[in-house]
């Protein structure tokens, strides 16, 4: 029996499988739903816009890398769903370097990545970001960095929900920015070693000379 179901019902279905990761299950219910296009009188576009961004996550999970292109380069989305929608682009993106190269992509590889395939204006709204992360995002971490390196579980969930960010990705920067202080640090005190025992070992050769001049040595 075909169940019949409304633009709005099928627009909530599709959020509520993407949501729970249930990528099989949404390929399967995206199968049995006709054709839609922006030119269609039934649909708005906030229901349009969560079948394609169904139709998205679907292709990606599938491999299917040149129709999940074609899907986030031909439609506006909302800056909502923008996050969602960069990380499938840059890691389809990724994933292909990857397999051309033979080897996971490093730092320096995903920039270049992202420089060689930047967003498309279709999820992207023109704010500068830097590793995905938007720079208004960044100055919210820094500035909380700067009072307390060490945020708590509920603190991480609050700065998530002001930068944009998951809890994960809150959590990995902190991790990783303190990480790089302790480096720094490292490295600087190893540079003030070498430089004290350089300063000391120049002037005991001006002690060993000045000592030589007079014959005592």
């Amino acid at each position: 029996m075909t169940m019949i179901f409304t633009a709005e019902q099928v627009a909530c279905v599709c959020e509520v499988l993407l949501k729970s990761g249930c990528m099989d299950r949404l390929a399967g219910f995206l199968c049995t739903l006709p054709p839609l296009s922006l030119s269609s009188s039934s649909v708005c576009l906030g229901e349009l816009e969560s079948v394609l961004k169904a139709k998205a996550a679907v292709a990606f999970h599938q491999g299917h890398f040149t129709d999940l292109y074609t899907v986030l380069e031909g439609f506006p989305f909302s800056p909502r769903s923008h996050p969602l929608l960069q990380q499938l682009w840059l890691g389809a993106h990724y994933m292909e370097a990857e397999r051309q190269r033979g080897r996971p992509l490093g730092a320096v590889g995903k920039y270049r990545v992202r420089r060689k395939f930047p967003l498309p204006h279709t999820i992207w709204d023109g704010e500068e970001t830097s590793y995905c992360f938007k720079e208004k995002s960044r100055t919210i971490l820094r500035e909380w960095y700067r009072h307390k390196p060490y945020p708590s579980t509920r603190e991480k969930r609050e700065l998530a929900a002001a930068t944009g960010l998951t809890t994960t990705q809150v959590s990995n920067w902190f991790k990783n920015r303190r990480q790089r202080d302790r480096t720094t640090d490292v490295n600087g005190s190893v540079t003030a070693t070498l430089k004290t025992v350089k300063s000391c070992k120049n002037q005991m050769d001006i002690v060993h000379f000045q000592l030589s001049a007079a014959h005592i040595v």
